[in-house]
């Protein structure tokens, strides 16, 4: 039986935090809808102290940012928008289109089409999180999206240079230097400088992903994102110090960001506790590590593999790290998770910032029904159908109409039925099923 040697806040607290958020992301998205660049402005000044004429970078403006990042720092962006841009490739090459006769003279198909536009949020107030241009900016283009417009917030008073560089580079078509709810909206709702888009992707903080779960059906989203997750599942094959390394690597994101260790090991549960108490002593960024650590960090001591695997599963977490004598056992059975990282050499960093996988994944219980952001979910699989000869008409006809006339769809039934009469030769009376 599953034994919790430390839990988080009640569930409760995180519900009424929620709703709050909903409120004011909604009278948010109202203004904006209302009052366009005027409200975006406005919205700028108060929550970023950020004000200008346009929000949108001159290629001056840009090139002034790249010339800012040494030469070394222009080359590991482009060595880990290399690595994402190798697995989106690869990832797109498995996404066929397809044709195929089902019946005699009965043509069915789908092609797979890029969205036309994209609006890519990269976060950036608290940390300059180039990596997400990466992960959305790069498998956009991959997918043959022909608009991809960028928002990330100024960081400490101006564009952040690496951001900036990161999505240039990545490719996007208009960068602009706005943040939190007005960027969002913005892009999804348009306003009198900006043309809205499609789809919007990325991460961000709570009222970021408030505002894209409201806008959801407006425009698509990448998927409904939460605070950073991390879980960690480990047996006494691994020592205390990485494992508490790696929980408070993730848990710096926020002060909400589960960190969760997942052990067979009460030995090593216990020696990890105490080696986060030692290392959030040194820790630059414990203040916000340590918040969360203690609100929403968890221990859990299993008896088995197996009871281990369906404590995963109930969590479901984006980011879960294995680390244990036999890491293909939780391959082969885990099913919810947003992705996986495999044995102590590699860690959720590793596919954060360069790997190549895609950091934008599922949060919140989300992996129970999808997975996380790739080059599939920039195009859309649509269906067509062609029907060759007489002979398939009027016999697709027969079934059709009276599959409509059971369900009382007269209509829908003579639809059938006009083309039994013509291409079948059979006098099949106006809103009577064809025999």
């Amino acid at each position: 039986m599953a034994r919790w040697l430390k839990q988080s806040i009640a569930a409760g607290e995180k519900a009424a935090a929620n709703a709050a958020v909903r409120a004011t992301v909604e009278a948010l998205l109202e203004d904006v809808a209302a009052r366009g660049d005027d409200a975006v402005r406005e919205m700028s000044i108060k929550f970023d102290n950020w004000d200008r004429d346009d929000f949108r970078l001159s290629k001056a403006e840009i090139d002034d940012c790249l010339a800012q990042l040494k030469p070394r720092d222009l080359e590991d962006i482009r060595f880990a928008q290399a690595q994402v841009k190798n697995f989106a490739r690869h990832q797109k090459a498995a996404l066929q289109d397809i044709e195929v006769e089902t019946l005699p003279g009965v043509v069915l198909g789908h092609k797979n089409i890029p969205v036309q536009s994209v609006g890519c949020y990269v976060p950036g107030g608290k940390y300059p999180l180039l990596a997400s241009a990466h992960m959305s900016v790069v498998t956009a283009k991959v997918a043959g999206v022909p608009r991809i417009i960028t928002c990330a917030p100024p960081f400490n008073g101006k564009p952040a240079p690496a951001i900036v560089a990161a999505q240039h580079l990545a490719g996007a078509d208009e960068i602009y230097c706005l943040g939190g709810v007005q960027a969002v909206a913005a892009m999804a709702i348009g306003t009198q400088s900006i043309k809205g888009v499609d789809m919007l992707v990325g991460p961000g903080n709570a009222y970021v992903a408030e505002a894209k779960r409201q806008l959801f059906g407006r425009v698509g989203i990448d998927l409904f994102a939460g605070p950073t997750e991390t879980l960690i599942i480990a047996d006494e094959t691994v020592d205390a110090e990485i494992c508490a390394t790696d929980l408070l690597g993730q848990a710096e994101h926020g002060p909400t960001t589960p960190a969760i260790l997942l052990t067979n090991s009460a030995k090593l549960a216990k020696e990890t506790m105490a080696q986060v108490d030692k290392l959030l002593a040194i820790l630059p960024t414990a203040a916000v590590a340590r918040k969360a650590w203690e609100d929403y960090g968890e221990v859990i001591v299993c008896d088995s593999f197996d009871e281990m695997v369906e404590q995963a599963d109930r969590i479901a977490s984006e980011h879960v790290q294995v680390m244990t004598s036999d890491d293909d056992f939780f391959l082969a059975r885990m099913k919810n998770y947003g992705a996986l990282f495999l044995g102590p050499r590699t860690n959720v960093a590793y596919g954060d910032k360069v790997i190549g996988t895609n950091h934008t994944l599922p949060t919140q219980g989300a992996a129970r029904y999808t997975g996380g952001l790739w080059v599939g979910k920039f195009l859309k699989t649509v269906t067509y159908q062609r029907v060759t000869t007489d002979e398939a008409s009027a016999m697709i006809g027969a079934y059709c109409s009276r599959l409509c006339m059971l369900e009382g769809f007269a209509g829908h039934a003579e639809q059938a039925n006009v083309r039994v009469r013509r291409y079948g030769g059979r006098n099949v009376p106006y809103a009577e099923a064809a025999d």
